[in-house]
């Protein structure tokens, strides 16, 4: 349960961070209005990931194969968009595809970086 807590705050502080980069490079495109907004928003995202993105996956696996992998990145930033748009519009939104293609790069590394460190303090 400590991990799953973990995980959850952890994913929420790197969704925060990813807006504050995207927003950097496109303003006002990757907005997540607080913290709880995060939380909830990791939760949008948890269950796009889990339920619709496998779907996705298969679907897209000729794309993905012709393309040697690359397409993966088109699914992680159209499974992103989506969850953004099953969350409430004032606590989480993504406005077009490329915020998205970006956030979802920035989300994995940041993600990848935070995941480690509590690994490590853990």
């Amino acid at each position: 349960m400590k991990h799953f807590l973990l995980t959850w705050l952890g994913t929420a502080v790197a969704l925060i961070i990813t807006a504050h980069i995207v927003n950097n490079f496109i303003a006002n495109s990757f907005i997540v209005k607080n913290f709880a907004a995060a939380l909830v928003a990791t939760v949008v995202v948890g269950l796009v990931n889990a339920f619709i993105r496998p779907i996705l996956g298969i679907l897209a696996f000729p794309v993905t194969l012709i393309t040697f992998g690359l397409f993966t990145f088109v699914l992680n930033a159209l499974a992103l968009w989506l969850a953004s748009a099953l969350t409430p519009a004032n606590y989480f939104t993504i406005n077009g595809f490329i915020p998205a293609f970006l956030g979802s790069i920035v989300l994995s590394i940041v993600s990848s970086i935070i995941s480690y460190v509590l690994r490590v303090v853990e």
